[in-house]
């Protein structure tokens, strides 16, 4: 006779449990919160850089120089930036919207940096470690300009839909729905 209230008590624990409310729920979604930056794509580059310092009037004699160098240039989400208004849900289906993926980092290791090829007249000085320094600057800025044309941001933003599709089914939702938010303009 006992038996009867214990195991009633037992399928109410259970299926109460079951039963999340929308705010636990999205509490449950914000701890991708704490991943903070997703990377989901990564990419070796090289780039080759070179400079010539043959247009100055009062200088005379010309300077040229090739560097090439190689890294890793990594792209995703930064999920910090998740909203509780960001989530909706409907029962069993959930629309997720997430910032759009950025450059995450990118390193290029000083031994991956090569000098290939100086040509310096006469009367001129080779280029000094903070010229070559300056040019490795300006190299790093116009590979994260070209991270678009790479597709490091697309593959990001693809990679980083799969991971939290899956994520979000294994919580058990079934029709999952990511959206992104448009990027913001740089001024």
């Amino acid at each position: 006779m006992n038996k009867f209230p214990a195991a009633f008590l037992i399928l109410f624990i259970f299926l109460s449990c079951g039963q999340k409310s929308v705010p636990e729920q999205k509490q449950e979604i914000l701890a991708l919160k704490e991943m903070s930056d997703l990377a989901t794509a990564e990419y070796n580059i090289t780039k080759v850089v070179k400079a010539s310092d043959d247009k100055t009037w009062f200088k005379v004699g010309d300077r040229k120089i090739l560097l090439s160098c190689s890294g890793t240039i990594k792209a995703g989400i930064d999920l910090s930036l998740l909203k509780e208004t960001d989530i909706l849900i409907e029962k069993k289906n959930i629309s997720l919207t997430i910032p759009p993926a950025k450059v995450i980092s990118l390193n290029i290791p000083p031994e991956q940096i090569q000098l290939e090829y100086q040509q310096v007249g006469f009367w001129r000085d080779k280029f000094s470690n903070a010229e070559q320094n300056e040019l490795m600057i300006q190299a790093e800025k116009q590979i994260r300009q070209a991270a678009d044309s790479i597709g490091i941001i697309q593959n990001a933003e693809k990679n980083a839909k799969i991971f939290i599709t899956g994520f979000l089914k294994r919580l058990g939702y079934q029709n999952v729905q990511i959206n992104f938010t448009l990027p913001e303009k740089k001024k």
